[in-house]
Order: C-alpha cells, then structure tokens, then sequence
C-alpha cells in the first residue's frame, strides 16, 4: 500500500469508527447512551491534546479548565437567549482566547514549571466559578439549558449524542490533516529538538501558542457539547482529577497517533463503568489497569499495535544531482557575511572578544583553537542562539547581531551541532522535508509531504552522501548517517552560509574524507561554509583560510600553511613555554610493573572507535602526560579508565588486576579517581563538605588532621570552608575538586584539564602543586590542553591523533619533537586530505 493509500486507510478507519459510533447510538438509549456521548467528548478533547502533547511535547494538566470555559460560555450565551449554534463555536473560541492567555507564560517554560503553570491555572477556573456567583451561579450552578433545534426539531438526548459522535470523528480527521501538514511538521520538531528547529526558521513562541490554542478551543468544543447534554453545570463537573484522566486517556490511547484520543477515551470512560460493582474498590482497580496498560504498553494501544501491522513505504522519486545542485547554487561573490568586532561576557566573564571575520562565497573559512576559546560560542552568536554584547554580524547589509534563531535561519544561515539534533520520530526524509520551509509553516490542511518535497529530500540526501533508506526512523540512524541527514536537512533551507560544529567528531578517517569532499562540493556551489572542527588535518585539507582563537580573541588569520607556521597559534594549542619549570628535585626511582596500564584499549560512542589499540602505562609515583589534540580521545580515554564509559575492546590493568568491567564507584574504592573535566563541583554544598566527599568510600576513617593537611597545601580554600561551592573562582574550584581526590586517597589521580579556563597566574600556582603533588610521590595520569606545561612536570607523556597513539616518550625529549606540533596542527600538504577525497 502507498503512503496516500495509509492515509486514507486512516480516513477509513475514522468514518467507520465514527458510523460504528452512530450506530451504537441508535442501538441503545437510556445510560449508556449518555456514556457513549461522554467517550464522544472525551475524544474531542483528547484530539486537542494530541495536538499539545502528543505533536509539540507540552504537558498540560488544566485541560478542564478550558473544558470548563466552554461549558460556561455555551451554558450563559444559550440562557441569555443566544443560538445553540453561534453558542458552541463561541465556546471554543472563547476557551482558545483563553488558552492563548495562558501561553505567553506557559510556553516560555518546561517540564514541571510548565506543569504547574496549567494546575494553577485549572484551580483558578475552578475556584474562579465557585466565587462568580452572579455570573455562573457559584456552588448551585447553572441549568435549564434550552436544547438545540434545527428548523422546527428540537434536538433530544439521542440528538446531542449523536452531534458530539460525528464533531469525535471530524476532530481525529482534523488531527490527521494537521499533523501531516506543516504544523505538525514543526510541532514534532519543537518536540524532539527545539534547537534545530529554530536553526530551521521556526518559531518557537509561535508553534507553540498554536498548538496551545488548538487544545484549549478544543477543550471548549467539547465543553460547549457538554453543557446542554448534562442539563446542568456546576464547579463539582470539574474537578482537577479529570485534567489528569485526559492525559490518561493520550498515554493509554497513543500519544501522537491519530486514533490514540479514541483508544484512551474508551479506556478511561467504558472500563469505570465496568467496574462499577467493585463499589469502593472501583477506583483502586482502575488505577492498577491504567498502570498496567502503561508498563505494558508504553506507546499506548494504539502505538503498540501499529508496530505488528506490516510497514507501508510508499515510492520517492530522488531528484538528479544536477537538480540539486541547482537548487542550492549561488551566482553572488565576494563577501556575504562581515562580523565586526563580535564580543560576549557571560557573568562578567568575556568569552569573545573582538572577533571580526568576512566570510566569502565559495570558499570554507574555518574557525580553531583550543578548548574553552570560544568558537562554538562565535557560531552561536552567528546563528542567533546568543545575543552578542558588542558588535555586529551583517548579512546582506543587514545587522543579525541579536535577531533570534528563526530569523537568523529564514535571513539565510543554516548550521549543525557537536552532537547531532535530529527530529528523532520522523523518518529520514521527513527530516529533511521539514528544512524546504525554511520555517513557513503553510497551509495546515496541505500535506507538507508532497511528491515535490520529497524528490528534492531524496536528492538532497543522495547528494551528501546518505544511501540508507529514506523512511527509516531518525533516530534509529548510527552516528555517520546522522551527521549526513544533518547537513542535509541545513541545505534543505537553501541557506546563504551553511556554519557546521565539528561535523567530523566520532567519524572514521574514510567517512570524514567523504564529509571533507562534500563540503568543498557545497563551497563550490557559490555557498559560504564555516567549518569548526578539532580534526586538523581535515581543517588544513579543506580550508581556503582560517582564523585562530584563543580565550575569546583572534590571534591569527589566515591560509592553512600560514596558520600551521605560526608561531602565536603554535603556542596556545602547546604552550608559550615561558611558564616556570617544575623539575623533580631527585630522580624518579620506581618500578617497571605499572599501577595502571591499558592493553589494546579501545573505545567509542556507536559504529566508530574514538580510540583503537591504546597501550599506555603508569608506574608507581610516575606522572604520566597524556597529550592531543582537541577531539584526540584523551577525556574519552579517562572515562574509559574511570567506568564512566564501557570499552569495547582490550584491558585496563589496576594493580595487576582486570578493571575494566567494573563500576566507577568500584574503581574509586580500589583506588582510581577521575578529577574531572570542568570540575563538576556541587555548588549548593560547602567547600568543606565537597572535600569530605571525597572521602565517601571510607568515611569511617577519615579525620579532622588529614582534611586539615590537604588545606594546608591549598590555603586559598581555608577562609573559604563554610562558603558554597558555587561561588568559588575556577581557581579555588579546582584546587578544591583535587583536594576532593586525594581525600580518596588514590593509587593513581587522574586529572583531566585542570588547567582549563584558568588565569595564567592560577595556572602557574597550580601546577607548582602538581609538582609538589608528584615530588611526594602522588602518581598521576595528567590530560591537559597545555602540552608544553604538562611535560614541565611529566616523567613520560603519550600523544594521541584521532584515538591511537603516535608517538611516546620521556617528557623532556617529547617537548622538542616535531611530531607534538603536528599532532596538534596538521601534518603534511594543506589540500592533501581534500585531494585523496574528490579523486
């Protein structure tokens, strides 16, 4: 079956469901009659918040106030002498307005905040006509609801049943229209990566009251219907509980799915009346069956009994190379963005500062530096995910400095993440479907779907590389073919400049040539590319100029072979060398048989290794330095060691013992201790408290003396003991979270950058302790972005490229080696990886 032929399937199955439901009415009167209708309604409602929950991801839990608002508003505008039939859609809009109100705040928030705001709301409701005596009757209500009439026929109970049965069935068909067209499109993206929908031209605030709107006028819709079928309406019709049976109902039913509303309204309204003979155990059985059905079925019915019907794919046609690329070609030159002196502070901390760069047409500008330098915060500012303090980022004359994502998006600026932001539910191609927009969301009756869209999809996925199946769930992708559907779907927009975040991260070397050779594919489109990216040897092959970071500020631009031989950048990925030295005061004396040692580690996040083959060891009291570039492995490689992440291959040896199954607080008890990166304080505890912590695993044992003796080589932490942690200077933290591992009292520290987003000063005094820390006979495992500085205290370092070791040796001989300044910049031929790619 195609995919038009599923859908209509779906339409089928609502019109038999809806004249099932018809006929169920004519078949039966009295009672059941009303609790067909109350399934009816429940279903109305539930399409809404399919819309809000199920579609965009927003929990709301005051539902019934909108619910309430609806019966309200038919039950006075019929009593003030108004048609049933201007009432009921006078219900609805009236509950949206309502719900409209209630998004300005709610959407801004998430999660529990967002919860709560919609509780309180529904109490207000309540309570609101409880107070409002004259206008709802307070606690007695209203009634004496004049009942619709057509012509000359005043509509009976069977009637109005019947009425709320086929509104049931035209709210599921609507649900199903909506969420096929662009609206839904882009509430599904707000729901599973809000980020990358924004990059995509969405608007967040805008998505979301829609979808806010839609579930509240439906709410009302439902209410409106409500009202006249009960005859009568007090504040006891709407207790908060029924807020909380309404989501029941889409999680039972099928969150997202367009028949779930109908499920769950069965479950919630028929199995009560089932068990109504329980009495007082009623509710307690209820309750177990929901949960049950929950633990169960965690997609709901519906969801669960979808994934044993047979997939239906429907046919795409892929659009030509040729095609595609004419889609994305551009026929400007010259410059198509200039950034003028760009800065930020965050917390009086100035992490940019200065930045000015003209980004070309046609050409791959890249941005380096080391870790914390602020190249992932310049492509944020660039794509309106910051608001810069200073300066300006014109495109086409036009100033962005300050313009939200979405504008920056639909302005022209496309981009990818570190970490991949797909709409994980949708398929492959749907994905890309969603970026043809560039954020306009179009007709919500059209199916954004069409044969057109999906051939340019297709195309587009075929031209980056992707040859896997256009349907497949994206989040079932591994991580090359994510990456791929990316930049992809950032081209679908047709952007101007097209900004990409370590595109090559956790990529084997063949697939980050192909990435290599598809980015100068799209530079050669006439597309500006801005390229940041830890692998060097890519970025020296692709770039045709480059500028350098360090702390926020430029320090060189450039072409790649001006940049590989520039002394300034040399010395803030290795050091400047003019920090003091920090040599032993009497030789090492140790053993050869190692504390700790790796045998053929190996080490990754999905399909590929982040490390192959690591042998590395650590000798009693030796400091050992672990060096690379950014994106080398080496905090990998302390996870890895520490039980934070599982290898997939060798051994870790600790003490002559296999380590490597065990658990980090395993590890800890035996003696390994991570100091990790960004030290990971807790902020709400003392700085005496953190200490103590270190010390968890043998807390019996510790005392007053030996916290005392850790202050007394951290002095800055003695006047600080009662204060909280959070307030502490990056300085004062780290000393802390060291003074926190030695509590442990390690066989082996390992310390991971602790001279990250440190002042030079700070820098000095603490490896002066490192130093110290060593002299007494401390071993431990160094990894820091500051080579040059690491091997001032190392007895012996390693130094990894892209997860393998490529050279070793005594700290001191490593220091003058010209394969540390390659690992770190590149080696060989600027262009070469490029050529390899392309031919």
């Amino acid at each position: 079956m195609s995919f038009s032929g599923k859908r209509l399937g779906l339409d089928l199955v609502i019109l038999a469901a809806t004249l099932a439901g018809i006929g169920s009415v004519l078949a039966t009167g009295g009672y059941t009659q009303f609790v067909i209708g109350l399934v009816a309604l429940t279903t109305i409602l539930g399409a809404g918040l399919n819309v809000l929950y199920g579609l965009t991801g927003l929990v709301s839990l005051g539902q019934v106030g909108f619910f309430a608002i609806g019966a309200y508003a038919c039950g006075i505008a019929t009593l003030s002498g108004m048609s049933f039939w201007l009432a009921l859609p006078l219900s609805a809009v009236t509950a949206g307005i309502a719900g409209g109100l209630l998004a300005v705040p709610a959407v801004r928030m998430a999660g529990p905040f967002l919860a709560m705001v919609t509780i309180a709301f529904a109490f207000i409701v309540e309570h609101g006509a409880v107070e409002w005596r004259t206008l709802t009757g307070g606690q007695n209500g209203l009634m004496g609801f004049p009942m619709p009439a057509i012509g000359g026929h005043v509509f009976s109970e069977r009637d109005l049943v019947l009425l709320a049965v086929g509104l049931a069935g035209f709210a599921l068909y609507l649900f199903r229209r909506l969420a096929d067209s662009g609206w839904g499109m882009a509430m599904t993206g707000m729901r599973d990566a809000e980020i990358a929908a924004s990059s995509l031209g969405y608007r967040p605030f805008a998505v979301k009251s829609a979808a806010f709107v839609i579930a509240a006028a439906m709410a009302g819709l439902a209410g409106g219907v409500f009202t006249p079928l009960m005859m009568f309406i007090a504040p006891s019709n709407f207790p908060f509980s029924q807020s909380i049976l309404f989501l029941f109902a889409i999680l039972i039913g099928g969150s997202g799915t367009v028949l779930g509303p109908l499920a769950g309204a069965l479950v919630t309204v028929l199995l009560p009346e089932f068990l109504s003979g329980l009495a007082e155990y009623r509710l307690l059985f209820f309750g177990g069956l929901l949960i049950g059905v929950l633990l169960l079925a965690p997609r709901g019915i519906v969801g669960t009994v979808s994934a044993f019907l047979p997939s239906r794919s429907r046919t795409i046609v892929t659009a030509r190379t040729e095609t595609v690329e004419e889609a994305l070609r551009k026929t400007g030159a010259g410059s198509i963005v200039e950034i003028e002196n760009l800065g930020i502070s965050f917390g009086g901390v100035r992490a940019v500062n200065g930045v000015s760069l003209s980004i070309a047409a046609g050409e791959v500008t890249s941005i380096i530096g080391p870790n914390g330098a602020g190249k992932t915060t310049i492509l944020n500012m660039v794509s309106g995910f910051y608001a810069p303090s200073d300066g300006r980022i014109l495109l086409g004359g036009r100033n962005l400095a300050g313009a939200p994502a979405h504008t920056v998006a639909r302005a022209g600026i496309a981009r990818t993440y570190q970490t991949t932001k797909l709409f994980e539910n949708l398929s492959v191609v749907a994905n890309v479907v969603s970026g043809l927009s560039r954020g306009a969301l179009g007709n919500p009756w059209k199916d954004v779907q069409s044969p057109a869209n999906l051939e340019l999809a297709a195309g587009l996925l075929r031209f980056c590389g992707y040859m896997g199946e256009l349907e497949k769930r994206a989040g079932d992708l591994p991580h090359v073919d994510r990456r791929l559907v990316e930049i992809a779907r950032a081209l679908a927009t047709r952007p101007e400049i097209l900004l990409l975040d370590e595109p090559a991260a956790g990529l084997m070397r063949a697939d980050k040539e192909a990435v290599a050779g598809l980015l100068r594919r799209i530079a050669g489109l006439g597309l500006a590319v801005v390229l940041v990216e830890h692998d060097m040897d890519l970025v020296m092959g692709i770039s045709d100029r480059i500028l350098a970071v360090d702390a926020g500020t430029p320090i060189a631009f450039g072409t790649p072979a001006e940049i590989q031989a520039d002394e300034t950048v040399i010395a803030a990925y290795l050091g400047d060398g003019s920090s003091s030295a920090h040599p032993r005061s009497v030789p090492l004396e140790t053993v050869e048989t190692p504390v700790l040692s790796t045998l053929k580690l190996t080490a990754g996040y999905g399909a590929a290794p982040v490390l192959t083959d690591v042998s590395v060891k650590v000798r009693p009291g030796e400091m050992v330095a672990l060096l690379g570039a950014n994106g080398a492995g080496k905090s990998t490689f302390l996870s890895a060691l520490s039980g934070l992440h599982r290898p997939v291959g060798g051994r870790i040896i600790l003490n002559d013992a296999a380590v490597h199954d065990l658990a980090p607080h395993d590890l800890v008890e035996r003696g390994l201790v991570l100091v990790p990166e960004g030290r990971q304080v807790f902020p709400e505890l003392t700085v005496l408290e953190n200490i103590e912590l270190g010390a968890y695993k043998r807390r019996k044992e510790m005392s007053a003396a030996e916290i005392a003796s850790h202050l007394d080589r951290f002095p800055r932490l003695k006047e600080r003991l009662s204060s909280r942690a959070g307030l502490l200077s990056g300085g004062e933290q780290q000393m802390m979270v060291i003074a926190r591992g030695l509590m442990a009292r390690p066989e082996i520290l390992l310390l991971d950058e602790p001279s990250l987003g440190l002042a030079p000063a700070m820098v000095n005094e603490l490896y002066a302790i490192l130093g110290e820390l060593r002299d007494e006979g401390t071993t431990i495992l160094l990894v820091d972005q500051m080579a040059t500085m690491a091997l001032s205290v190392a007895d012996y370092a390693y130094v990894l490229e892209q997860g393998r070791v490529v050279v070793e040796g005594p700290a001191g001989e490593l220091a003058a080696d010209p394969r540390l300044t390659a690992a770190y910049l590149g080696g060989g031929e600027p262009g070469e990886t490029v050529k390899e790619a392309m031919a």
